[in-house]
């Protein structure tokens, strides 16, 4: 009988202190297969920076990061998916947009910003600007706003959907300068640069990264950008503040993994995607989208992921966006 519980300690005794060592071990094997990044907006800017930094990822993780194109929702409904569906394994991640904060607050979803994310990493924020056709009367943001107000919600502008940060940027300026305009929603920026090239609107609010060329080309001009400073980038461009209306923003994006994953997984995904952030080839990328670079440790990006929502909430309440109950 001694024997018999001698051999059982033995065996308890190596079953508690071999689980912790198994747990390490299949940390320090992560990864052994592809990674899956949830793309949220569709083709431009954002999505080919996604790629770039999956590119360098992919090399520091020695697996393939795979970037899965999921637009719709205001930029929500990859990542969305993603935190419903996937297991804290590490192997599927998603691009994480300030929208997440929003939609939950615009309209029912069955997911929770702060409940259903793991954050890993914040990386950078976007340039917006109000672009029109070189053809268009308005050569200011101010002779823009004064015609919108002469002509109540006969301005036209996309975004890429209800929620987006362009729309909560277009309508903060009308509840600052005192219009109404028409809100058109698309799935992308690129598709809202599309309707504006078309002639289907009259304003495109993007990110100045995807209708750069355009303005290059001579077809859109750019009147305005939200930034808080100049960019010295865009000579002549003022920003919406110089012109006298007191809104601005960048919104931030990061990475982000369902909830409970472990700190050795988000750990080895955030040093590969801060390596790629800042790899001289995602700088050169990140230039040329007028993206900033806005990087966030874990730590750091988990406590502004938790004060988020308040801030977006906020400027809902100022745009005049939250729903009335």
């Amino acid at each position: 009988m001694r024997k018999q519980i001698r051999h059982f300690l033995a065996l308890w005794a190596f079953m508690v202190i071999g689980i912790p060592h198994a747990g390490i071990a299949q940390a320090g094997d992560f990864p052994d297969k592809p990674i899956s990044l949830v793309m949220s907006l569709g083709p431009g800017g954002s999505d080919a920076l996604f790629r770039q930094f999956s590119l360098v990822a992919s090399k520091e993780l020695g697996q393939p990061v795979v970037v899965l194109s999921k637009p719709g929702a205001g930029g929500t409904l990859g990542a969305a998916q993603m935190a419903q569906t996937a297991k804290p394994d590490g192997y599927t991640v998603a691009a994480a947009f300030v929208g997440l904060f929003r939609q939950p607050q615009l309209q029912k979803v069955d997911w929770d910003p702060i409940r259903d994310f793991t954050p890993i990493i914040g990386l950078g924020g976007y340039t917006f600007g109000v672009a029109v056709l070189a053809d268009s009367p308005f050569k200011t943001l101010e002779e823009m706003v004064a015609w919108a107000k002469a002509n109540p919600r006969q301005l036209t502008y996309g975004s890429p959907g209800p929620g987006s940060s362009t729309h909560l940027l277009m309508e903060q300026l009308a509840a600052t300068a005192g219009f109404e305009a028409n809100h058109v929603p698309f799935r992308g920026g690129a598709q809202v640069t599309e309707a504006l090239l078309g002639g289907h609107i009259m304003v495109n609010i993007n990110a100045v990264g995807s209708q750069v060329a355009q303005v290059e080309s001579g077809r859109v001009r750019l009147l305005a950008i939200f930034d808080e400073e100049p960019n010295p980038q865009l000579p002549g461009v003022p920003t919406v503040k110089e012109s006298g209306y007191d809104v601005s923003g960048s919104a931030p994006y990061g990475l982000v993994g369902p909830r409970g994953m472990s700190p050795e997984l988000v750990s080895k995904l955030h040093d590969a995607f801060k390596v790629a952030l800042f790899d001289p080839a995602s700088q050169r990328l990140m230039n040329s989208l007028y993206d900033k670079v806005i990087y966030q440790s874990t730590a750091d990006y988990t406590e502004w992921w938790k004060s988020e929502y308040d801030v977006q909430r906020k400027a809902l309440e100022q745009a005049a966006l939250l729903p009335r109950h």
